[in-house]
């Protein structure tokens, strides 16, 4: 009776173990949709509700970046400097083909004032300095996304008092 307890408690743990791991198994999302939870998460963030954020595309470009790491010259999510996640961004969700570094993003759009900004705009900064140095992608409700040189990729207000300081001007792609 022990040898039996021996091996087949054991091997009933292991099979139990294996079975309930299969239930927790992440999926994935093969559309390239945000789940609802994740639109209703950035609709908290940027205080809007959930039927606000339409392009559920850009929700999970948002979801799938958020934290990278920046790094200059980077374009990957082992670490991202602000143009090149503003081109990643058009290209996977706008299906657009943009480059360039902020500066030449800025020559390439039609300017647009803050208060006629849309979703998919780009947002110009001029941080501590006469050129532009920094870019984002508006969202909606004065939030944007980029890529902070401290804390990655992240959303911002344009009212932050940092961002607010710093804006130059909003642009739209041709």
């Amino acid at each position: 009776m022990r040898f039996l307890r021996g091996i087949i408690l054991p091997l009933i743990i292991v099979f139990l173990v294996a079975c309930h791991s299969k239930k927790d198994a992440v999926t994935t999302n093969t559309t390239l949709e945000a789940p609802k939870s994740t639109v209703s998460k950035y609709a908290a963030i940027m205080g809007v509700e959930t039927s606000e954020l339409k392009n559920k595309k850009l929700v999970h470009f948002i979801d799938a970046w958020y934290g990278v790491p920046y790094k200059w010259g980077g374009g990957d999510k082992g670490g991202v400097d602000c143009s090149h996640l503003v081109c990643r961004a058009y290209k996977d969700v706008y299906d657009k083909k943009i480059s360039g570094t902020a500066i030449d993003l800025e020559k390439m759009s039609d300017h647009v004032k803050e208060s006629k900004l849309k979703e998919g705009d780009l947002v110009f900064f001029k941080i501590e300095s006469e050129k532009i140095s920094h870019v984002g992608i508006y969202i909606t409700n004065n939030y944007f996304m980029h890529a902070s040189v401290k804390k990655g990729v992240m959303l911002n207000s344009l009212e932050d008092k940092y961002y607010k300081k710093y804006f130059y001007t909003g642009g739209r792609m041709p």
